[in-house]
């Protein structure tokens, strides 16, 4: 359920200029209304793109609210890069890493 909130979360940001007021006004007050787990409260409060893809936030979804923050598109990327880097292999959602981080996959 947590991811789906996540997601949600996301979903509202991008689509919704009252939810966006209220991120700037009050971010916190605006957490509280998804249920969230402590790890995605505070990947979204300090805008941790990659920790965020690491949870397994959908990256359609992620990359506007990066837009959002003022991420450039190369700057996305390589946030999403560093939070597997950092954080491990994505563990949840369509992108879960099935594979060892060393691991071939299709020959790469």
């Amino acid at each position: 359920m947590s991811l789906y909130q996540l997601q949600k979360f996301l979903y509202d940001i991008n689509r919704d200029p009252d939810v966006q007021r209220e991120y700037r006004a009050d971010l916190q007050g605006l957490l509280d209304r998804y249920e969230l787990t402590a790890e995605e409260r505070g990947a979204l409060a300090a805008g941790d793109i990659g920790l965020i893809y690491v949870l397994g936030a959908n990256g359609q979804l992620l990359m506007h609210y990066a837009a959002f923050l003022g991420m450039s598109w190369p700057a996305y990327i390589q946030a999403m890069r560093a939070g597997v880097a950092q954080h491990g292999p994505v563990r949840a959602g369509v992108y879960a890493m099935t594979t060892d981080m060393s691991d071939k996959v299709a020959g790469v």
